[in-house]
């Protein structure tokens, strides 16, 4: 609430007159905000950088949540448990070895090493993982009597019945991709390849006695997740009732 309302105050207001609601709307923060810094090519490089993070966790913690789910392999039950316990390895720990690895491979200051090394989510494959253990075994023998392979049948019977799974799957991603800062300021160096996060950050180092116009270039910042969630949120909401993140 402080936040938007300041982004509605004018410059002069914001100490003279402390209150919460303004008396006089100043829309034109925001077209100032807009042209103090490039936020169309931070927002593109966010939106890049996200949809390339939501597309590939998707696509691979399925895969790999429907393997842990309804395949039967050695050691299946020990590895899931491996993964999810990397869950708890702080993200500082790993933040040397994998700049490292992007530095080697060339990948930096590139679109590449802003999605691969998020490319895959453990989160994201124990939710898949506790929905596909509730879809019943019927549905996909009588796939495999129909002449489906394995392949067919994720594809053609299990992955669309799965679309609260996928919705709140994308969601997580999106949000963690969206609002993340420290792994883009360490990857990219150019200011054309900075995101959105980043570019707030140089912003509230050129503006930062400007409050009106930081608070409207965080709340434009802000919008798209809103957006997502309004958009997601029914799904949203029947795939944690579905994945047993339910009380």
């Amino acid at each position: 609430m402080w936040l938007v309302t300041t982004s509605l105050k004018p410059p002069g207001a914001l100490y003279s007159r402390p209150l919460l609601i303004p008396v006089h709307f100043y829309i034109r923060n925001f077209t100032e905000a807009l042209k103090a810094a490039p936020f169309g090519r931070y927002t593109l490089n966010s939106v890049i950088m996200s949809a390339g993070i939501v597309f590939c966790q998707t696509f691979f913690s399925a895969l790999a949540g429907y393997a842990f789910a309804k395949m039967k392999f050695k050691l299946r039950d020990v590895l899931f448990y491996v993964f999810l316990g990397s869950m708890m390895i702080p993200f500082p720990v790993t933040l040397i070895p994998n700049f490292l690895t992007i530095n080697f491979l060339g990948w930096y200051d590139t679109y590449t090493a802003l999605i691969v090394p998020r490319a895959v989510s453990v989160f994201a494959i124990f939710l898949f993982r506790q929905f596909f253990l509730s879809v019943p075994s019927e549905i996909e023998e009588a796939s495999r009597i129909d002449g489906a392979g394995r392949f067919r049948t994720f594809f053609q019977i299990v992955l669309p019945i799965s679309k609260p799974v996928i919705a709140t799957s994308s969601l997580f991603s999106f949000l963690f991709a969206w609002n993340d800062f420290l792994w883009p300021l360490i990857v990219t160096d150019s200011p054309e390849m900075r995101t959105i996060q980043v570019g707030l950050a140089f912003f509230q180092g050129r503006y930062g006695v400007h409050w009106t116009l930081l608070a409207a270039a965080t709340v434009l910042a802000i919008l798209p997740t809103i957006v997502a969630f309004l958009l997601a949120q029914r799904s949203f909401i029947e795939g944690l009732a579905n994945t047993g993140l339910k009380e």
